[in-house]
């Protein structure tokens, strides 16, 4: 068990006071048996009316409300968290389901619905044709085949930062050889889809032992992250995370899962004035392993 803080500000200015739109904030994971929300803190700068409701994806979102045009605003979620992970990256699949191909129960295929699709087009087959490269013999492994294209990622990608909104396609990905990470989370996904596997879409944070000192180096720290869920029968949803080559890291802190990437996005809204009169925004993410850092004892318990 690692007992973690995460602290994300985001601040966004304009030339002139604003109104704003109802804003949707996807910052609070969901208690489970491996990530405890030990406790958690929303501060609001215009304050507003808030309430909590679950997305059809059983999310915890915040829809505000806010009451006062501003020239700033500012949001800042403060976590605190303990996060229990695999001391191995081994999980029991069901002997059905340890050599691909498999086949999906029926209730896990009326289930998995819509993950198990394809969600974006491949006229030439260039995302299918990469899939399928990893696919070296059959029956193969179903680990070995999952874990081969998670880091042939990380190896062969280029990881870039990018603060812009949106996500490149698969076949950007595939042909740029690079992107964010949830860019290279979205290639994954599709890329297992296209073999038949149920994957969704993961977003939260990354926390790198490196910042308090010790050995690591992980991509995308500092930022919010991106990875991918993959269903396997017997271990149920495992976490991989293509660009730092991760599989059920302890490293990883899950906020929210989705179908496709456009419907993870941490905060998003809008505001009433003339497009210039945005200044731009900052985002500034720390994740650290000191929960006494930022105030633990004053930070609103998580409900039992």
């Amino acid at each position: 068990m690692k007992l973690l803080t995460v602290r994300h500000a985001t601040t966004y200015r304009y030339s002139a006071p604003v109104t704003f739109g109802q804003h949707r904030l996807m910052l609070r994971p969901r208690d489970s048996h491996d990530l405890r929300l030990v406790g958690a803190e929303l501060a609001l700068s215009p304050g507003g009316t808030m309430r909590w409701v679950h997305d059809v994806f059983g999310n915890s979102v915040a829809l505000v409300d806010f009451e006062q045009p501003t020239a700033e605003l500012s949001i800042v979620s403060t976590l605190i968290l303990a996060r229990y992970a695999l001391p191995q990256p081994t999980f029991p699949i069901d002997p059905s389901a340890q050599n691909y191909p498999f086949v999906y129960s029926a209730n896990d295929r009326t289930d998995l619905g819509r993950l198990v699709e394809r969600h974006y087009p491949d006229p030439q087959g260039l995302v299918e044709d990469w899939a399928k490269s990893f696919v070296i013999e059959t029956p193969t492994p179903t680990y070995n085949l999952l874990s081969n294209m998670n880091f042939a990622i990380k190896r062969d990608f280029a990881y870039s930062a990018r603060d812009e909104e949106g996500t490149l396609t698969p076949i950007e990905t595939l042909q740029n050889k690079g992107g964010s990470c949830r860019d290279l989370a979205l290639l994954f996904i599709e890329a297992v889809r296209t073999l038949g596997f149920g994957a969704r879409f993961v977003t939260g944070y990354l926390y790198d032992p490196k910042l308090d000192g010790a050995e690591g180096d992980m991509q995308g720290a500092g930022a919010t992250h991106a990875w991918a869920d993959v269903y396997l029968p017997g271990a149920g949803w495992v976490e991989y995370d293509p660009t730092n080559g991760l599989i059920a890291g302890e490293n990883l802190i899950r906020v929210a899962v989705t179908r496709d990437a456009s419907q993870a996005v941490p905060i998003g809204g809008s505001y009433a004035g003339a497009p210039e009169d945005f200044l731009g925004m900052t985002v500034d993410v720390s994740v650290t392993s000191s929960g006494e850092v930022l105030g633990f004892p004053t930070l609103a318990p998580a409900p039992a």
